[in-house]
């Protein structure tokens, strides 16, 4: 990721409130889930007092948030070493206890990342220290003492965790999800929570932290209006559901079979693309790596690992080419983002790549024009 991001202060209005935030580092990382380990890239934004996160559908960041991680009191741990085959990692433990690990393309990267993350933290300490009061809600107080990820293991506990049923809002059905007030119901005869408030507060804590997501029109208004501290809606008509990191990934393929010698050139460049499908023409985030003498640009699944590529081509006799963003070239597919390049290999396989900026597709066509 180039480092102007950086320093960018960038301004656009949220996509889940009205007000205007402050970006102060974007990119790829991959994630691991919180109760079923696997691992998912996905778009991060840095905030001054929080770390946001969405999915790329079709070539294009979502525009629903997918979780946030709150930076008020959370301790960073960089590089985080417990991964044998993931040297990459840093580890985010929220005030909550909830443990986040988030996995860069390369160190220069994750130092970088963790390097923002820590100075947005320090100045939250530092602003706390000055506006600190002792009116804190007796509710949230007690949230300190409860592992979110244990309460989210029980909901999800097949025998005694909470009922997934369809549900019709507006005409329209939804699958695999469950109402705000039966949330509460659930929290409190567990014992989880004493109270129905304690509930609420409870449950918008696993909401902020993105281990719920809202389904359906009353609960995602209800996010955009609410305050701070409640965001979850007591209510019947109010749908939420699990996150996406508790659905199980099927199996992925090697799209192609690759050499040890296309593996043994210096690595020159890495870095998160976007590479579309040859027969579904979907997208999907890849680990890209070019490599020199001799050159080879080979591409990775980041949910995986970055010891088997899952596709790659020489380069010899290569064409790259940079795409306008004002329409959709012929071949590609989907409502994309932009910053598209495409390479035509010595084959005639055509493959179409985005990149996360303007500057980054300009750096990625030099540096492969470099080994053509």
């Amino acid at each position: 990721m180039n480092r102007q991001s950086l320093v960018a202060k960038l301004t656009l209005k949220s996509m889940d409130t009205d007000k205007k935030i402050t970006i102060l580092r974007e990119g790829f990382l991959v994630k691991r889930g919180h109760v079923v380990h696997n691992w998912k890239a996905r778009w991060f934004v840095l905030t001054p007092d929080k770390l946001l996160y969405y999915k790329y559908e079709g070539g294009k960041r979502d525009s629903c948030q997918r979780g946030k991680i709150l930076l008020k009191d959370c301790v960073i741990t960089c590089p985080f070493l417990e991964y044998e085959n993931r040297p990459l990692v840093l580890k985010l433990q929220a005030k909550h206890g909830v443990d986040h690990y988030l996995e860069a393309c390369s160190r220069e990267e994750r130092d970088e990342w963790a390097a923002d993350i820590t100075a947005a933290i320090n100045n939250l300490r530092k602003t706390d220290g000055k506006t600190e009061t002792n009116q804190n809600d007796p509710a949230e107080s007690q949230l300190h003492n409860i592992n979110l990820s244990k309460v989210l293991d029980s909901m999800y506990d097949v025998h005694s965790g909470i009922k997934l049923s369809n549900h019709v809002e507006q005409g329209n059905t939804y699958r695999n999800c469950f109402s705000g007030s039966a949330v509460v119901d659930w929290l409190v005869f567990m014992q989880l929570a004493l109270t129905r408030v304690e509930a609420v507060t409870l449950a918008s804590a696993l909401l902020e932290e993105g281990f719920l997501w809202t389904v359906g029109l009353k609960s995602v208004e209800a996010l955009r209006t609410a305050g701070p501290s409640q965001q979850f809606v007591d209510d019947s008509t109010a749908l939420y559901s699990f996150s996406d990191s508790l659905k199980k990934r099927g199996s992925v393929k090697a799209e192609t079979s690759l050499s040890a010698m296309e593996l043994s050139g210096k690595v020159i460049k890495r870095g998160y693309l976007l590479k579309q499908g040859h027969r579904r023409k979907n997208w999907k985030v890849r680990l890209f790596v070019l490599r020199s003498e001799p050159a080879f640009l080979h591409y990775y699944d980041p949910t995986r690992d970055d010891i088997n590529p899952v596709g790659g081509f020489s380069l010899r006799g290569c064409l790259i080419s940079s795409l306008e963003d004002n329409g959709v070239p012929s071949g590609v597919k989907g409502n994309i983002q932009g910053n598209l390049f495409k390479i035509i290999t010595q084959k005639d396989t055509h493959y179409f790549i985005q990149a996360p900026s303007h500057q980054e597709k300009m750096d990625w066509i030099d540096a492969i024009r470099s080994q053509t």
